[in-house]
This record gives structure tokens, C-alpha cells and sequence, in this order.
């Protein structure tokens, strides 16, 4: 094992640069199950919307790229498509759970096998089997901020998602602790039935919460896509739908814990590819590949203080019952 350059302050640097950019799919993620179950609904269909999100955006810049060259727009247009087609999937997620009153954890298990089908079926359609690309969008040093030695690497010279999605954090924070929205969300999963009679409607506050949290976990997967890998392949989440449901437990449903668990898987993913870059055979390839999950795993174990769930998450509200 190579500690010297480990150990270095170029690799620290570069690892920690690479984590918080590696951390900004599940962190939207994680931020839009926390509005989700907020509400009252648990989205397990997370993996499965990011899939579809990702496909979306890398179609939709892949299209535009290709038809105009305009790289820059066909990035951004890619983002919005991405969230668009989560929203879509959160809307099947509304209709079956909040409409239906069906069982929110099959239909959270059904809308991730939905979305691995979908994703592979249409990606083989259109693509086949080429390894089509898209350019993204490049980094942007916050002036003057970027110049900061050591710190200005790490945190100022990302691409523009990085800064949108940690101005995400508190904007996220806002909306559910001191806007009117974020009090009915809250309400109607602690108590949907007292919420109701004081005239909040239970069921068009849990379709806006879960679009909403659908919607950014579609941008994760766009940015994943789009930003970060410039490619789709199948599966190309990994799992991060499913951390970003284990994390929002580790955050106890508060948008800035969320960021520090989005924060730890990014590290530990970096990690691992940059150990794997140093060509070291002591640590076995599939080890590394585990090693980001793993210590997900291993904070997950350590009781987190603070807050408790929703009192009403992952029930369903019939009028008139009590």
C-alpha cells in the first residue's frame, strides 16, 4: 500500500474535492425522501427513479448535443428532463399509495423493478449496444473563493450542480421549518387526521410532497448521468437509491444531518477509485468496489440523537377514520 502518496496532501485534497461531487446525487436524493416522509409516505422507488431520471436527462442532452452542438443548454435541458420524468414516477408513486391507500412499501419495491425495466428497455432501443457520451457541464472556480489555498480547492471548484445542491440544504430546511407548505407537510405526517379537520387536504399535500421528492431524486440521477459520468449504462445508480432511504434515517428527516451522510458516501466512493487509480493488488478490487456501502452500513449501526420519524409514516389516511 502506497501511504506516502495516500498520505499526501495532493491526494487528501483531490479526495475530498471528489467526494463532495461524487455526494451531490444521493444528497438530492436523500433531501427529496426527507420532504416524502415528511408527509407521511415512505418512497422506497427511489433506485428506480433515478434510473429513469438519469435515462431521461442523458436522452434528452444526448439528443440536443447531437442535433445542435449547443453543449451547454443540452446539459441544463438534461437536468430538467431528468427531474421532470422523476416527478412522473413520483405521480405513479401518489396515485398508487395516496389514491389507492395501496401497501407503500410494495409499491415503493414495484416502482424500482419498474424503472430497471423501463431504463434497460428503452436504453437498448435507442442506443443498442454503443457506449454513447455527453459533455456536461464544466467546472466553474468561484472567483477570488477558489484561490483560498486548500480550502478553495476542496469546496469552490466544482461544477455548477455542486453549488445548487448544497444552496439546497438550507433552502430544503426553510421550506419545511418556516414556510406554510413546509407546517402542512409536517402536519399531515404527524397527525393527517387532526391536519384534515383543520382544513389541510390530506391528499394534495402528499401528491405535492412526493413530485417534489420525486423530482429531485430524478435530478440525482440526471446529474449522475449527465454531469458526472456523461454516459448511461444499466444500473448505472449502484445502489444510491437505497442509501439515500438507509441515510435519511441516519439524518432523523433534517436536511443538514442529510448532507453530512450525502457527504460520507461521496468520501468513501472517492476513496475507493482513487485507491483503485494507485494500482495497489493489497486490497482486493471487489473490496474497494464494497468499501462506500460498507461504511454507510457501519454509521448507519450508531444510533443517531434528535429527532424521531414521522408518527404517521407509511400509513395511509382514509377520511372519516380514526
Amino acid at each position: 500500500m502506497p501511504w506516502d502518496q495516500i498520505l499526501s496532501w495532493t491526494f487528501l485534497i483531490a479526495l475530498l474535492a471528489a467526494g463532495i461531487r461524487l455526494a451531490v446525487p444521493v444528497l438530492l436524493a436523500i433531501l427529496g425522501e426527507i420532504i416524502t416522509e415528511r408527509a407521511g409516505i415512505l418512497n422506497l422507488g427511489l433506485e428506480g427513479i433515478m434510473l429513469v431520471g438519469g435515462l431521461a436527462g442523458f436522452a434528452v442532452a444526448y439528443g440536443i448535443e447531437s442535433a445542435t452542438n449547443l453543449r451547454l443548454a443540452a446539459a441544463w435541458l438534461g437536468l430538467v428532463a431528468g427531474a421532470i420524468a422523476g416527478a412522473l414516477m413520483g405521480l405513479m408513486m401518489a396515485v398508487l399509495t395516496v389514491s389507492f391507500k395501496a401497501d407503500q412499501v410494495v409499491a415503493g419495491v414495484t416502482l424500482v423493478l419498474f424503472g430497471q425495466g423501463l431504463t434497460n428497455y428503452l436504453y437498448r432501443q435507442q442506443f443498442g449496444l454503443t457506449t454513447a457520451r455527453v459533455t456536461g457541464l464544466p467546472d466553474q472556480p468561484l472567483p477570488w473563493l477558489a484561490q483560498i489555498p486548500v480550502l478553495g480547492e476542496v469546496l469552490f471548484t466544482h461544477n455548477p450542480m455542486v453549488y445548487i445542491s448544497v444552496l439546497l440544504v438550507p433552502l430544503c430546511w426553510f421550506f419545511l421549518f418556516r414556510t406554510t407548505w413546509g407546517l402542512q407537510i409536517r402536519a399531515v405526517g404527524e397527525n393527517p387526521a387532526a391536519a384534515d379537520t383543520s382544513g389541510i387536504n390530506v391528499t394534495t399535500t402528499r401528491y405535492i410532497a412526493i413530485l417534489l421528492g420525486a423530482a429531485l431524486a430524478g435530478l440525482g440521477g440526471a446529474v449522475l448521468t449527465v454531469v458526472q459520468l456523461h454516459l448511461f449504462r444499466e444500473g448505472v445508480t449502484a445502489g444510491r437509491g437505497w442509501i439515500a432511504v438507509a441515510l435519511v434515517f441516519f439524518s432523523r428527516w433534517y436536511p443538514v444531518r442529510a448532507l453530512w451522510g450525502a457527504l460520507l458516501f461521496g468520501v468513501a466512493d472517492a476513496l475507493q477509485y482513487r485507491i483503485q487509480a494507485l494500482g495497489t493488488r493489497e486490497i482486493p478490487y471487489e473490496f474497494l468496489l464494497m468499501l462506500p456501502y460498507l461504511l454507510t452500513l457501519l454509521v448507519l449501526l450508531r444510533k443517531s440523537k434528535g429527532g424521531e420519524a414521522p408518527a404517521a409514516l407509511g400509513t395511509p389516511y382514509f377520511k372519516g377514520r380514526r
